[in-house]
């Protein structure tokens, strides 16, 4: 874990970049545009580092006086940030902001500024980590973060975080073809069932999109009516958070919401979210009525879903965090998070802290889920939502 043999990144200023610490909220709302730009420039960067996405999240969950944003500029010019926030409990750490209801965690650095943007970026989250841990969970391979903890001149960890799931950039047709063909053919014939049953789907435009959002959390909650659902998709932050949220990542591109209707009533809606390189489907809601006409919802979903990765613009489509057994029907590949942990020698003992902690919960985890197995007779169970974020 220590790395002692490394140096310590550079602390003096660069005289092309320079470091700062944003800890106040209206400074940070309005730092939309600059950050969509570096968004934008960032291969790496998912739809959880938007803008949008992580200053509404702020609004809904965020404490004050906690806000932590490490900014890189080259003159006027962002060309990275660290969005973190400060906790104590249970221990003292800089989380990045998103929280738990978003699938991935990261910083960006602009494709074209990477070296200097994650050099200033080190300095100064060493500068930070005087006084805290830093904790990233749930890293996508090939994030930013991996280089900084790569060149970390202090103790540092990796643990394994979420798994996740993923199909490769492929229309509709191309993901049949990976499956048995008995499976391909039944699913070809719950497609036919769509189009003769008359269900039709709109992609929502910008302008528009709160209304259907609404519509959407409606459905959702009828949907797992008298069942059990993630309780965080019932709060009125979350559908604050999703209402504030949607509108700019959709007018940016960043995020789709489709809607489908029978019989002229909007009868299903989804929320998939959208980066450079990745498509994530992350909320949808249904009415019963879909079931009882023998609607296949899943693939309906997904045949909507592989509109934004199959074409001119190639993305992986991740099913987010979770390994439920119904996500395997379509042979996705699994793809592991990690967490990340970054620290200095007077904070190290936080690392093992939290390293320690996660293996026991884990442990916890597995005795409970063999426990259930064992009670239900090895039945898979049923998800809540769509992706990791619809079902943490």
């Amino acid at each position: 874990m220590s790395t002692a043999a490394r140096t310590e990144p550079r602390t003096t200023p660069d005289t092309r970049t320079a470091a700062e610490l944003c800890v106040d909220e209206d400074e940070f709302d309005a730092l939309a545009e600059p950050w969509g730009r570096l968004h934008r420039s960032c291969g790496a960067a998912t739809p959880f580092q938007s803008h949008a996405w992580l200053s509404s999240w702020w609004r809904s969950y965020g404490s004050p006086g906690r806000l932590r944003v490490l900014l890189v500029r080259d003159g006027a010019r962002l060309i990275a940030a660290a969005p973190l926030m400060r906790v104590d409990r249970p221990l003292p750490a800089l989380k990045p902001l998103g929280g738990a209801i978003s699938d991935f965690t990261d910083v960006l650095v602009d494709d074209a500024c990477r070296e200097e943007g994650t050099e200033a970026l080190l300095a100064g989250l060493y500068a930070l980590a005087r006084t805290a841990l830093i904790d990233f969970g749930e890293v996508r391979p090939g994030a930013c973060v991996e280089h900084l903890h790569a060149r970390w001149p202090g103790p540092r960890r990796t643990l394994a975080a979420s798994p996740c799931l993923e199909l490769p950039p492929l229309p509709m047709e191309g993901l049949l073809k990976r499956l048995p063909t008995p499976r391909a053919q039944r699913t070809r014939a719950k497609m036919r069932k769509l189009s003769a049953l008359g269900v039709e789907s709109r992609v929502v435009p910008a302008d528009e999109v709160e209304n259907s959002v609404r519509t959407l959390l409606r459905l959702h909650q009828l949907q797992w009516q008298g069942r059990k659902v993630t309780s965080e998709h019932l709060q009125p932050r979350f559908h604050e958070h999703l209402l504030r949220s949607m509108r700019p990542m959709v007018a940016a591109g960043e995020a789709v919401v489709t809607e489908f209707s029978l019989d002229g009533e909007v009868m299903a809606a989804d929320l998939t979210l959208l980066s450079d390189t990745l498509a994530g489907g992350y909320l949808y809601g249904a009415h019963p009525r879909l079931r009882e006409r023998k609607v296949d919802v899943a693939t309906m979903l997904l045949d909507a879903s592989t509109r934004h990765t199959g074409g001119e613009h190639p993305r992986a489509l991740s099913l987010l965090r979770g390994d439920e057994p119904y996500k395997h029907h379509w042979r996705p590949e699994p793809v592991v998070n990690q967490r990340i942990l970054l620290a200095r020698r007077r904070t190290a003992p936080l690392v093992s802290a939290v390293a320690w902690g996660a293996a026991a919960r884990q442990w916890a985890k597995r005795r409970l889920r063999e426990r259930e197995e064992r009670r239900s007779g090895g039945a898979g169970r049923a998800g809540n939502g769509r992706g990791g974020g619809a079902s943490t």
